[in-house]
């Protein structure tokens, strides 16, 4: 028998192989080998889906309410104004104390008003103005809670794993995004189904409860020596005076805004398609998900900014077929390339953020990131909302996101510290 071992075959050639290239696309679990990562995966997971159970159950309840999209548009924006405020202030206290109380009571405040619906949709108050107040409060818990998470991982996990636990986060996300709506589509159509909706909510997001209590304390490396409001001012001109960070907020705030055609599936599957809100709603998350699984080659990104302009020209395309598409399962497939594009552009814009500033400076970046990425898309639900009301459905859909690919194209080109960003030899300014 002989005893000769083969030689091992070098990097660059296994990456000529099929096998070597699966390898490289295949997504990054090491992060999970870590149990405190492993929970908040999990946790996140679980009330991802209860998530979504209720904003399909909202906004499917405020259209049978109202029977206006323009009614839907306003959940978002009634959920904007607390996600502003609150954002940035609990971006800066997440800078000032341990991380972990303050993302454990948010979470418990954002749980409560799951619980508030439950109990308006069993007592058939039938109000949807109740439920925009509702709205507008969960929004404010949802926008503490979401701004010290983003700061909590740097903490929990290495920095040369930040990227993959970015997207092992995303596709958990994602994948929540995908079967909370098909499970929302299914139980508002069933007797009482609204309240098994927020219900199914209130149960899943035990798990969440869960992880954050068993969270390490977190307290931040060196706490904000500043009141929060100069804390907040600190953030926000760290964030002016980089290139960089204000287009990477930039091309997804157009994206949001413009290209964000939520408030119209409703209608969309009401008056077209005669049913399939729920898969309208699960699509581009499918999307992401698929990305997600293909997603190791995101870590290892380092022309940055040419790849996330890419990804939102990219999605605003995609959403702009989608909307010309005359059947239901075209549409699905257009907005699930739409979501393979948002999953490129959200992990390579989150890395970049926790990556470009330090510990002390996280939790604020983290408030204005929450706030632009969640609170875009409220404000493109009032667009849409307001455009479909006064123009055409098709303007309200395609032309909007036709016009965000131009102005991403030609603001990036524009922009050349943040076109040429190269991570792996630039290094993040110092916070103030």
């Amino acid at each position: 028998m002989s005893t000769t071992q083969e030689e091992p075959t070098p990097l660059d050639e296994q990456d000529r192989t099929g096998k070597g290239r699966l390898r490289r696309m295949a997504p990054d679990t090491r992060p999970l080998a870590l149990p405190t990562f492993r929970r908040v995966f999990l946790g996140q997971g679980a009330s991802s889906i209860g998530t979504m159970l209720t904003r399909v159950a909202v906004s499917v309840q405020i259209y049978s309410l109202s029977h206006s999209s323009l009614y839907v548009g306003l959940a978002g924006i009634c959920g904007f104004a607390p996600l502003v405020v609150f954002g940035l202030y609990g971006g800066a206290v997440a800078d000032r104390v341990d991380r972990r109380v303050l993302y454990l009571w948010s979470s418990l405040a954002t749980w409560a008003v799951t619980l508030l619906l439950l109990v308006q949709t069993m007592l058939g108050v039938g109000s949807a103005a109740l439920i925009l107040v509702l709205v507008a409060i969960q929004g404010g818990g949802f926008a503490v809670s979401s701004s010290t998470r983003g700061a909590i991982i740097p903490g929990i996990v290495p920095a040369p794993l930040i990227p993959a636990a970015n997207t092992l986060n995303y596709a958990a996300g994602t994948l929540g995004d995908v079967l909370g709506p098909l499970l929302a589509g299914i139980l508002v159509a069933l007797p009482h189904g609204f309240g098994l909706a927020y219900g199914a909510d209130a149960l899943l997001f035990l798990a969440s409860l869960h992880s954050t209590f068993r969270l390490p304390a977190l307290k931040p490396a060196a706490p904000a020596a500043t009141s929060a409001v100069r804390s907040i001012a600190q953030g926000l001109r760290f964030i002016g005076g980089n290139p960089v960070l204000l287009m990477s907020f930039g091309v997804d705030i157009a994206a949001m805004v413009l290209a964000m055609p939520e408030a119209l599936f409703p209608q969309v599957a009401d008056t077209r398609f005669h049913g399939g809100v729920g898969p309208l709603y699960s699509a581009v998350a499918i999307g992401s998900v698929l990305a997600a699984l293909l997603g190791g080659w995101i870590g290892r990104v380092r022309r940055q900014g040419v790849v996330l302009t890419c990804a939102v020209l990219g999605w605003a395309l995609a959403i702009a077929f989608a909307g010309w598409s005359p059947t239901l399962w075209g549409a699905v497939v257009l907005l699930a390339v739409a979501g393979a594009a948002d999953l490129v552009s959200a992990v390579i814009r989150q890395t970049l953020l926790q990556t470009y500033a330090a510990d002390g400076m996280r939790g604020r970046l983290q408030g204005v990131h929450t706030v632009v990425v969640s609170g875009g898309p409220r404000l493109g639900d009032l667009r849409a909302g307001a455009m479909a009301a006064a123009t055409t459905m098709s303007l309200a859909w395609s032309g909007s996101a036709l016009l965000c690919a131009v102005l991403v194209a030609v603001a990036a080109s524009c922009v050349r510290p943040f076109w040429q960003y190269d991570a792996a030899a630039a290094e993040g300014p110092p916070a103030p």
